[in-house]
């Protein structure tokens, strides 16, 4: 392979991901983030119950976390991967058959089982390609499709709006679109082929297990992460819209939030190599920490656009930090250790937005559930700045015992 051809397949694998995001992140999963204050309106649907179908979504992720986690054929992982992307259009479709509750967590469940297929699935599938063929293992790419998706679904639903469609009109819409990105997603991504003997450009670095010290501190510190991150992200449309000054700026926030995290992973790339992964995870989740908690601070449009920059320019960096870092530390099979790193990350995200429902039911709004995500990822990054301190001594007392030996 040309290194012209080479470089024009590396930009189509990439951009096979950034499709799969859109459809499994940005349609399955971030859909029901702009639609939900519509769904409220129109159908029985409440703030609790509202609550209860997002934390459904998210254990659907979490199963496919483990899903992943366990599988160990690069096979079976691309069969999957394409199975969820037909799913993220069939639950996408389903929802707006239905008002029946439980077919809805049904189908809010199988869209969370498809997005953690384009999130962890195929960054395993994608890291194993560029790996391949000796290519750098960043995602930052993949992962700006989660932004764009974002996007794309808050502008699909303003637009969707100008022609008053209703909440089923504007599923069936997402579920056209879906069909549209299912394709590239499903044919720029190369199937795995098995290497060839004596092929040298497979040949990958030996796993470097993290110790059980740094487990036992990432984990609650991704957890927190995971608490802080859902918050927003299921409920950001629905507590800008109850603002009587905001009324109508629910999307356009939500649009921002995507436009704020697109390049943003890009960027975190460049940071973590100037400060480190564990650095560079610190200063994200004190940014996000902030973002999180200003709607419940003021309620004017400024504080609201500045929330919306601060999070979406620091959620998605912190998730492809750590699936990066994840990537590094197991390059022949990342998606052991990010199925662990996410299983941390989707235990929060089922408890947080069921919690939060329940309290915005009972006080009449929000501004408890964003002060707890706020302090949780707070949390999150004292742990991680335990961790680096861990990291740094261990670091140097390893020179120390270098030099002594060659002393």
């Amino acid at each position: 392979m040309t290194t012209a051809s080479l470089q024009s397949q590396r930009f189509k694998v990439l951009l096979a991901g950034v499709f799969s995001q859109i459809l499994c992140i940005g349609v399955a999963r971030f859909a029901y983030t702009p639609l939900l204050p519509m769904m409220q309106q129109q159908s029985w649907l409440n703030d609790a119950n509202g609550g209860w179908l997002a934390a459904l979504n998210y254990a659907g992720y979490m199963l496919g976390a483990v899903l992943a986690a366990s599988i160990r054929t690069v096979y079976l992982k691309d069969t999957l991967f394409r199975i969820g992307l037909l799913l993220a259009v069939l639950s996408t479709a389903g929802m707006a058959l239905t008002e029946h509750f439980w077919l809805w967590a049904g189908l809010r469940f199988i869209a969370g089982l498809s997005s953690s297929g384009s999130m962890l699935l195929a960054s395993g599938l994608i890291l194993h390609w560029l790996i391949q063929h000796r290519q750098r293992g960043e995602l930052g790419i993949h992962f700006a499709g989660v932004g764009i998706g974002i996007v794309v679904a808050a502008l699909a639903v303003e637009i969707m709006l100008a022609f008053s469609l209703n909440w089923q009109a504007q599923w069936w819409g997402f579920s056209a679109l879906g069909v549209v990105l299912l394709v590239p997603a499903w044919r720029w991504l190369p199937r795995p082929v098995k290497p060839r003997l004596g092929d040298t450009a497979h040949h990958v670095e030996p796993a470097r297990p993290p110790s059980r010290t740094f487990m036992r501190l990432m984990l609650p510190a991704y957890f927190c992460a995971g608490y802080g991150y859902v918050i927003s992200a299921t409920f950001i449309v629905a507590i800008v819209e109850r603002e009587p000054l905001l009324a109508g700026a629910g999307n356009w926030v939500f649009a921002l939030v995507g436009l704020a995290a697109a390049p943003a992973v890009m960027l975190w790339d460049l940071v973590a190599r100037r400060i480190g992964y564990l650095g560079a995870l610190i200063v994200a989740m004190l940014i996000q920490a902030v973002g999180i908690v200003l709607p419940a601070i003021t309620s004017s449009l400024a504080g609201v656009l500045l929330s919306a920059v601060l999070y979406g320019g620091t959620f998605l960096g912190c998730v492809c930090l750590v699936l990066t870092m994840a990537g590094r530390l197991y390059p022949a099979s990342p998606a052991r250790l990010m199925g662990r790193m996410t299983l941390a990350y989707g235990t929060a995200q089922i408890i947080a937005p069921a919690l939060t429902g329940m309290l915005a039911e009972s006080f009449g709004n929000y501004y408890l559930g964003l002060w707890l995500a706020g302090g949780f990822v707070t949390l999150g990054a004292l742990l991680l700045i335990w961790l680096r301190q861990i990291d740094q001594t261990a670091q140097r007392l390893d020179a120390q015992a270098k030099a002594l030996k060659v002393a």
